[in-house]
């Protein structure tokens, strides 16, 4: 028997393939660019890589990716853990007759204008959401059409949302495409960069809410939600708005993390994800957590290993038994977030644009506390164009510690001796 896997994050292929493997399946990878795999291909252990098969396809081609599902002997279920892929991988499902989430409820949690508004309808937030480009093909469209209509667009977001807001992609991702503006001149600029940008949805304007970022990891089950730990997320100074660093699991008194489990489900049932994994990021305002988006999936760079460490166990088996259609036994489970060791990992971005040529500093990682490891997202070759988003990230420190405040010094103070090398343009 097999479980196809329709893409996969950048890390967690082989704990997904032991996961595979332990429930008796093989696991078979549809991708589009192995290379995007390279670290993990090149450290499978014996047990993943005896179940793991690779078949190379056109991944953003829907009947090609069905048809290499249909030709997948005793296909049992599939796995779908990007947000990119999640709609297509959700219909390809329904046509196979393989378990899965209903496609309209992936289509709505992949449109953060469309929660937004749902939220705030249902008193979950305290903003709404306003669209501020609905087609981004359309030359026609009011902004990017002129001055005047820019012009327009600034007004109405100054009447309906005020300031400071949020301008961002309804179906972004890697945080590309989003703009914090707390001025005017801030928002008639962001306007007039977003006129000339790609969306893979379309532009919207929603409040800026103030405060620390984290993220709810989840676990669902028919409408059951555990919350499996919160992770800190340290977002870098505005304008940009990439991830620096990160840690698991944040420690919060009783009461606060009893409200912000309530708080959790209610925005998971109210959004219409009741099942799977869920990785939900949220700031905590002085007037209690206001949505960032909902992710229906594991969280992304390391934070499926955290959640493995910390949990002491491969929580991927959940994914295993949520592509069966089965209840995940970690649903069950007595382990809790303290089972294991804490850790804290540090995204590492070069410090200007060009080709990367190599890193500094990897020899001496082993001299540090915390038996920091390293994960590289890039090669050397590799052109880095996007310094102010996580497409920039070249790697991720990640260290150990007794707790995730512990682990994140270390991980910092290992990760800040890790420099990329990087030749500009005008070097040759």
């Amino acid at each position: 028997m097999t479980i196809a896997a329709l893409e996969a994050l950048t890390f967690g292929l082989g704990r997904l393939a032991e996961a595979a493997g332990g429930a008796g399946h093989r696991l078979c990878l549809l991708t589009g660019d192995r290379a995007v795999y390279r670290h993990e291909l090149a450290h499978l252990t014996p047990e993943a890589l005896a179940v793991l098969d690779i078949v190379d396809v056109d991944t953003f081609d829907e009947s090609a990716c069905a048809a290499a599902l249909a030709a997948v002997p005793d296909l049992r279920g599939l796995v779908n853990s990007t947000d990119t892929w999640s709609v297509p991988g959700a219909d390809v499902a329904a046509k196979l007759g393989l378990p899965g989430p209903d496609p309209a409820a992936v289509r709505l949690l992949r449109d953060k204008s469309r929660v937004r508004a749902l939220l705030h309808e249902h008193g979950l937030s305290r903003g709404g959401a306003l669209t501020v480009r609905a087609d981004p093909a359309d030359p026609s469209d009011p902004a990017r059409a002129s001055a005047n209509s820019t012009a327009s667009a600034a007004a109405e977001i100054l009447r309906e949302i005020g300031l400071p807001a949020v301008l961002k992609d309804s179906a972004g991702t890697s945080s590309r495409n989003v703009w914090p503006v707390r001025d005017e001149e801030q928002l008639h600029a962001a306007l007039a960069e977003a006129a000339q940008r790609a969306f893979a949805g379309r532009l919207f304007a929603e409040p800026f809410f103030s405060g620390p970022v984290y993220s709810a990891e989840t676990l669902s089950w028919e409408g059951e939600t555990r919350l499996l730990g919160v992770l800190s997320r340290q977002m870098s100074p505005e304008p940009s708005v990439r991830e620096e660093a990160a840690a698991f699991p944040v420690a919060f008194p009783d009461p606060e993390l009893g409200l912000l489990k309530d708080w959790v489900g209610r925005v998971l049932a109210t959004a219409g994800h009741d099942t799977g994994f869920a990785h939900v990021e949220f700031v905590l305002t002085a007037e209690g957590p206001e949505l960032v988006e909902i992710n229906r999936r594991i969280g992304g760079a390391l934070v499926g290993e955290a959640l493995c460490r910390a949990l002491g166990t491969n929580v991927y088996e959940a994914m295993v038994d949520t592509a069966l259609g089965r209840r995940p036994a970690l649903l069950d489970s007595p382990v809790d977030a303290s089972s294991g060791p804490a850790t804290g990992f540090v995204l590492v971005y070069p410090d200007r644009r060009g080709t990367l040529t190599d890193w500094t500093g990897l020899d001496t990682l082993s001299t540090f506390p915390g038996s920091p490891e390293w994960y590289p997202t890039a090669v050397p070759g590799r052109r880095v164009e996007h310094l102010a988003d996580q497409r920039g990230c070249t790697g991720i420190v990640l260290a150990e510690a007794a707790t995730a405040e512990l682990a994140l010094h270390r991980a910092l103070s290992a990760a800040g001796s890790v420099r990329p090398v990087v030749a500009a343009d005008d070097e040759g």
